[in-house]
């Protein structure tokens, strides 16, 4: 890989920030602060508590894993950004977080397929699930998962890393990789091309098993009374939730690295960056921890249990 001719990249986006940069750098520790305490308080519940040792629970747990993933991946190196003066970023460590945020987005996508099989197995074939949804294919689906998107994405990203770059500017926050392919002195239309034929690797076969399972989620709905229809679209309600405000952000991007956008706010653009990675990983913690009763009752037990744990202050008797 021949690199030399560019050792860092500017991220220009931080120049609008200039005026209030410190103010930026507290919103987005106490961000980072936010992600890392709630999506660790969530697994942390459902390890504790053996009855939440299903496979509906251990899919979330994985998904807060990968929050703090790709939250770790994108604010850490932002914090550090904004304290610089020159706003750049090294090439190696634009490499890694190009790697790591689109890991991340992939792996998102993923995990959020699985468990809506999960919802279809549950929903259409309760008196099977436990035998479906055996230890060993969660393990496998889990794998699958995290693994199909880290190889197939490595497999592109060797083509980046062959790339030497004549230019040095991203207008954005973070480093990724249709813009950093921009700065390429080889200007080879195939990249584009494979880029987007993964992306379709990347999205259709999830959006295909996520499609099938709902739609026959709702064929055996029309066919349950009302009071039992709601109680299954309960349960769906917080996969929904989190597919819908993924997918936003995944517009926001896509739309923002493939579009002229620039007639838009530099604030509103900014937002639309971030959002795959901040709001999801905001979110999805609460939706399921908060939004799933069984979750929300063993936390407020266990936050409860410690509270009372804590040694209570003696009362000094002061002598008459």
């Amino acid at each position: 890989m021949d690199n030399a001719s560019v050792t860092t990249f500017t991220l220009a986006a931080y120049a609008v920030m200039e005026n209030y940069k410190y103010v930026q750098f507290t919103i987005f520790l106490l961000l980072y602060f936010i992600i890392i305490t709630l999506n660790a308080q969530l697994i942390f519940v459902i390890y504790q508590q053996k009855e939440l040792h299903q496979p509906m629970y251990v899919f979330t747990c994985f998904l807060s894993l990968n929050e703090m993933y790709g939250s770790t991946a994108l604010l850490p190196a932002t914090l550090g950004v904004l304290t610089s003066e020159t706003y750049e970023i090294t090439l190696k460590w634009c490499l890694a977080q190009i790697y790591f945020l689109h890991t991340y987005a992939s792996i998102e996508f993923c995990v959020l397929a699985v468990m809506g099989y999960d919802r279809y197995v549950a929903i259409c074939y309760p008196l099977h699930y436990q035998s479906i949804m055996s230890v060993s294919k969660v393990s496998r689906l889990v794998v699958l998962a995290c693994l199909y998107p880290l190889i197939l994405f490595a497999i592109y990203f060797s083509l980046t890393l062959q790339l030497k770059f004549c230019e040095r500017v991203i207008q954005k926050l973070h480093c990724l990789n249709f813009e950093v392919v921009k700065n390429s002195c080889l200007k080879a239309p195939h990249i584009n091309i494979v880029g987007l034929v993964l992306i379709m690797f990347l999205i259709v076969p999830q959006l295909l098993m996520i499609l099938f399972s709902y739609v026959q989620i709702l064929r055996v709905c029309k066919r349950l009374s009302k009071e039992s229809q709601a109680k299954a679209l309960k349960t769906c309600i917080p996969h929904l939730l989190s597919l819908g405000n993924y997918t936003i952000g995944s517009f926001f991007e896509i739309i923002q690295s493939r579009f002229d956008v620039s007639h838009i706010a530099h604030e509103a653009r900014i937002f639309m960056s971030i959002y795959f990675v901040i709001i999801p990983s905001v979110t999805n913690p609460v939706l399921y921890g908060f939004g799933t009763q069984l979750i929300r009752g063993h936390f407020l037990k266990l936050y409860f249990r410690c509270k009372s744990l804590r040694p209570k202050r003696r009362k000094t008797v002061v002598a008459a």
